[in-house]
């Protein structure tokens, strides 16, 4: 089995470096560093999401994505680990259809919010565009360039959106259609 950690704190962190998996050791707003810490809050963001969900079969779907999350951050730290391949890619697709095909057709966008679970998905799909946002910056600065990642975060947000409708739409909460208020101007006689 892999890596163990037998020992919380280490104190090599004291100077305000970490090492990454190869042990290169880097200043801790390094981007690289960054991108790690925001794919560990989505992570985080998604155990939420899972406690306060009901719902067995979406748990597992978003623990296996807990689970690809790491191995994402794995990949930052050390590329030459796996990351995310096609078939991974086209399972959140496959969620995604299958969750959005027992909803009903959107007319107008909706507002963040409903059950518990459904606004923590919400909140969590928030947090993956941050880290999709994020990632977009790193490749065009060439510090990272797997588009496969960038593939896979855009389509975990496309599926935290339509967990969270299903969420709603599963226990009975009313979608809030966002109201835009058109301002009428007035002319003076």
């Amino acid at each position: 089995m892999g890596y163990r950690i037998s020992k919380v704190y280490t104190k090599t962190g004291d100077q305000g470096q970490t090492a990454l998996s190869d042990n290169k050791r880097i200043f801790k707003h390094h981007p690289m560093v960054e991108m790690i810490g925001q794919i560990d809050s989505l992570n985080a963001s998604i155990g939420v999401v899972v406690a306060f969900s009901d719902n067995k079969s979406i748990n597992e779907t978003l623990q296996h994505i807990q689970h690809q999350l790491f191995n994402i951050g794995g990949h930052l730290s050390y590329p030459e680990s796996p990351s995310i391949s096609d078939a991974d890619i086209k399972h959140l697709e496959d969620m995604i259809d299958r969750y959005n095909d027992q909803l009903p057709p959107l007319k107008e966008f909706i507002l963040p919010g409903g059950s518990k679970a459904a606004s923590l998905c919400h909140q969590a799909r928030t947090t993956a565009r941050a880290v999709e946002r994020y990632y977009v910056e790193l490749m065009q600065k060439e510090i990272i360039q797997n588009k496969m990642i960038l593939q896979y975060l855009n389509r975990l947000s496309d599926l935290l959106f339509v967990l969270a409708r299903y969420f709603n739409y599963d226990q009975n909460h009313i979608e809030t259609l966002w109201a835009s208020h058109r301002v009428t101007t007035q002319q003076n006689d």
